[in-house]
């Protein structure tokens, strides 16, 4: 299973009928995360009326949550949510900062003005995609592993950090369907004195070929 969250924090604002509307979407690990980053947005901005919120976590995008933060009920932390959700994003949280201008919007204004900013948010932000990557440690001679690891960059696997002592211990993050290809290709190069080691299975970040 693969989503998208995003690469770095975003930052936008619009103004609508005199009041600036602000937002900050940044991309967190967890609900605690996520809360950390809308009390921190708040202390920035301490002489704003409103700060509300909405995040989703999660590879399914199962955990959401929003918070209206005293605007009338459903009309900003529900469409905050709506954005986030309509753009297939997961694992951020978007906090829009309100500061009121005099005019009232009424609840169909309100409700577009925080969708439309958290909507700007969105397609300014670089995308990064995620996957389930287990991971992988391969044990071989010297003169084996840069063989090796040619052959799994010319297939478009994850490689990652090496470590040397009478052998070389490389890493990689390969998918499910990947392993078995791998632990024959280690075999075939090394004339079967490679070892593959399989470890547990995580979320990574996709590099734009295993996308």
């Amino acid at each position: 299973m693969e989503y998208e969250t995003i690469a770095a924090a975003v930052d936008a604002e619009q103004e609508i009928s005199r009041s600036r509307f602000l937002v900050r979407l940044e991309r967190v690990e967890g609900e605690a995360a996520a809360r950390e980053v809308i009390a921190r947005v708040r202390s920035e901005h301490p002489r704003a009326r409103h700060h509300c919120s909405a995040f989703v976590l999660g590879p399914d995008g199962r955990v959401q949550r929003s918070n209206d933060d005293g605007e009338p009920s459903g009309t900003a932390g529900a469409p905050m949510l709506d954005a986030l959700v309509s753009a297939g994003l997961s694992d951020v949280v978007a906090v829009v900062t309100r500061y009121f201008g005099g005019v009232l919007l009424g609840a169909g204004g309100l409700t577009r003005a925080y969708r439309s900013t958290v909507a700007i948010a969105t397609q300014r932000a670089t995308r990064q995609r995620r996957g389930l990557r287990r991971s992988v440690i391969l044990r071989c001679a010297y003169d084996i592993a840069p063989q090796i690891e040619a052959e799994a960059r010319r297939r478009g696997y994850a490689v990652g950090a090496a470590h040397y002592s009478d052998r070389v211990a490389q890493s990689f993050a390969l998918a499910e369907e990947e392993i078995g290809p791998f632990t024959s290709l280690a075999a075939e190069l090394s004339a079967g004195a490679a070892e593959v080691e399989v470890g547990p299975a995580d979320y990574v970040d996709l590099a734009a070929r295993e996308r």
